[in-house]
């Protein structure tokens, strides 16, 4: 990777749906140029897929956003602790993490009655001492 697959990446980053004419135009390449570092770069795995961020305010179909800071037990290994929650309904991301905590959880759940199941069931079968809960209530708008 070079100065300018870093930049075609930053640009990415920033709106990945922007056409190859244009991001060649923005790089100093031609868009068929543009093109072949962008097939090239997924080809490579440096690239792994383009995503929509979506309000948690907005979809409603989901019901509560909302992210879990986890502490395990003494007796659970990350290896169980990851293996259990994956398992979990609702359970969208895994991050092992650095600080007071030892993973922080993205999950939905369609209320808070369903919030409250699944809190229980962590602490059950996942091997959890203690954990903290934030509800999403909207995401900030990416300029």
């Amino acid at each position: 990777m070079d100065r300018l697959d870093r930049e075609i990446l930053g640009i990415l980053q920033e709106d990945a749906r922007i056409s190859y004419r244009d991001l060649g135009v923005r790089v100093g390449l031609s868009a068929n140029a543009a093109g072949d570092r962008v097939r090239r770069m997924r080809r490579d795995g440096v690239i792994r897929g383009f995503t929509v961020i979506v309000d948690p305010a907005a979809d409603t179909r989901s019901g509560l956003v909302v992210f879990i800071d986890v502490t395990l037990r003494l007796d659970t290994t990350n290896e169980e602790f990851e293996r259990s929650v994956l398992m979990l309904p609702g359970i969208t991301e895994v991050v092992h993490v650095t600080g007071g905590h030892d993973y922080l959880l993205r999950a939905t759940a369609a209320d808070p009655a369903a919030l409250d199941t699944l809190l229980r069931r962590l602490k059950r079968e996942a091997g959890i001492a203690h954990s903290n809960t934030r509800i999403a209530l909207r995401a900030a708008p990416k300029h």
